[in-house]
């Protein structure tokens, strides 16, 4: 029971958080999951998040699924769940409110702007430690910029960039091996 707790206070203090939504999460993910506790590696949570990325429900908390589920099973599972969905709901009930009533005031207008810079940065730094854990030769590097392109022109579904990329990883692997 104790590990079913630190796995729920754990992604709750990562649900405190949520400003921003899941890509925004992923430095503090990373910093908890990681480099705190050890419950996976970069790889890992690269995976994690790819795969909550083309599952329905939001990417962090079935990150935090994934990441519970290999700690503890189904119960892990559900103590992450709802670790990391227990402050967003007790936070939005009660910015709820307030937000109706003060979101024509200028200074939370200001305040909120400010947030959406944090959380480009956020995300940025995010991108940054993922390039450094899944980029690790020039086909890695081709593949990134090549979903770049792909994002920044044809606006696909994120599902669809992660299952060509997957084919992608295996015939490029395929392809190294044929030559060694």
């Amino acid at each position: 029971m104790r590990e079913l707790w630190d796995l729920f206070i754990t992604f709750a203090k990562v649900g405190v958080m949520t400003f921003g939504g899941g890509m925004a999460m992923l430095p503090i993910l990373q910093r908890e999951v990681v480099q705190n506790k050890g419950w996976a590696t970069d790889e890992e949570l690269t995976d994690y998040f790819a795969i909550g990325q083309c599952t329905p429900g939001i990417i962090a908390v079935n990150t935090a699924t994934f990441i519970g589920q290999k700690q503890r099973g189904v119960w892990g599972g559900i103590f992450t769940t709802l670790g990391m969905v227990f402050p967003s709901l007790v936070i939005i009930t009660a910015l709820a409110g307030l937000i109706t009533n003060f979101a024509h005031v200028a200074w939370v207008q200001h305040a909120f702007a400010g947030i959406r810079v944090v959380v480009c940065v956020l995300i940025f730094n995010a991108v940054l430690k993922l390039w450094k854990s899944a980029v690790h030769d020039v086909w890695g590097a081709l593949l990134f910029a090549a979903v770049l392109a792909a994002t920044l022109l044809a606006g696909l579904s994120p599902v669809v960039y992660v299952l060509l990329s997957a084919v992608a990883g295996i015939v490029i692997q395929s392809l190294q091996e044929g030559r060694k």
